[in-house]
């Protein structure tokens, strides 16, 4: 059984940091990415960040040079490191992981590629 928990979210205030973690439990051999998405209410769900079996990180342009993703094989965790927060990063962010197959770049952050979610974790920043 596939399990992906999420953690770490909270209040910060503009300019901090959160680091999210996903405990990911029961994933296929051949999930071929995990990563972070977010969504605030009445839009759709959007692509943060994703990694992939080879430890290469796509970034979403919003958040690229603010945010880092982290392996930690020991622990089977990905971590989310989130600098210089902005309001508009407010959101549930919920870690994924997806099927088999690599994804073209653009293809990377369209969640119904992801076969297996969390239940999110929900972060505000306020001005």
């Amino acid at each position: 059984q596939v399990q992906l928990v999420e953690s770490g979210g909270g209040s910060v205030q503009a300019g901090g940091s959160l680091r999210l973690s996903c405990a990911a439990s029961g994933l296929p051999d051949d999930s071929s990415y995990i990563g972070w998405f977010r969504q605030v209410p009445g839009k759709e769900r959007e692509g943060v960040a994703v990694i992939d079996r080879g430890e290469i990180p796509t970034y979403a342009n919003s958040v690229k040079g603010r945010f880092s993703l982290a392996k930690d094989y020991a622990k089977n965790t990905l971590s989310l490191q989130m600098n210089s927060l902005k309001p508009e990063d407010t959101a549930m962010y919920y870690c994924a992981a997806s099927g088999p197959g690599w994804l073209v770049i653009h293809r990377r952050f369209r969640s119904d590629l992801y076969s297996f979610w969390g239940q999110g974790t929900q972060v505000t920043v306020s001005s």
